[in-house]
């Protein structure tokens, strides 16, 4: 027996197989050849016949494959993107702190002034005052934070005066312009009175350099002359 016929014999019978159904009976080897040669294959599984359609099968590849394309690029657009707006915003964060440290948030308020403790024959100024604000559109400041670099020239001494209740040749004070009251925060409008020593101390037609040095922003350096004649206050140009 070819081999055709042994496996439709073993699936459905044949004359030595009287149990086999009716329906098949009248089938010939050629028929089955037929059958199985087309595109709609029989598969024997656990005793039952299954159609298996390869196109099908063929198609539903296709679309899992095109799903989880779809799902990468999609997973990768978001990646890149969420990397580029990381970068934007760390390139506007750079460029605010190189604007906000390139220009300066503090300015002066009125006129220097030289003070004299002492009186008769003492012609010397022994102490600095001015007032500061903030700049337009700047944001608050902690002067606790700000540094003041005095240098006269003519001596070797450079002081950097720090923030102090109690103003010195090495310390500065910072006082509300109109209350009086200690202000280590700078805000709004406000206008702070900053005074500190001088040592060795300015006399007549002395000169003297003064930095400003806010703990953000440049600084502000100016320089300022003690008149011909000093009094107890005078103005130094």
């Amino acid at each position: 027996m070819t081999r055709e016929g042994l496996l439709i014999g073993n699936l459905y019978g044949n004359r030595d197989y009287p149990d086999q159904p009716r329906n098949m009976r009248g089938m010939t080897i050629g028929d089955w050849k037929q059958l199985l040669n087309s595109p709609t294959t029989f598969m024997m599984n656990s005793g039952y016949m299954s159609f298996k359609n390869s196109d099908a099968f063929t198609g539903l590849e296709a679309a899992i494959v095109l799903i989880a394309f779809v799902v990468v690029a999609a997973v990768f657009s978001y990646v890149v993107l969420g990397a580029g707006f990381f970068t934007t915003q760390k390139s506007q964060q750079t460029i605010y702190k190189g604007v906000e440290q390139a220009t300066s948030n503090i300015q002066m308020m009125g006129q220097v002034y030289g003070t004299n403790s002492g009186g008769g024959d003492d012609t010397t100024i022994k102490a600095i005052e001015f007032s500061v604000g903030l700049a337009p559109g700047a944001p608050s400041m902690d002067l606790s934070r700000m540094i003041i670099v005095v240098a006269q020239p003519g001596y070797g001494i450079i002081t950097q005066n720090t923030y102090s209740t109690v103003a010195s040749a090495q310390t500065f004070t910072s006082t509300d312009a109109q209350a009086g009251t200690p202000l280590p925060t700078l805000s709004g409008q406000q206008q702070a009175k900053i005074k500190f020593e001088v040592n060795p101390v300015m006399r007549r037609n002395g000169e003297i350099n003064i930095e400003i040095r806010p703990g953000v922003g440049a600084p502000m350096p100016f320089t300022r002359q003690a008149p011909a004649t000093i009094t107890k206050s005078q103005i130094l140009t």
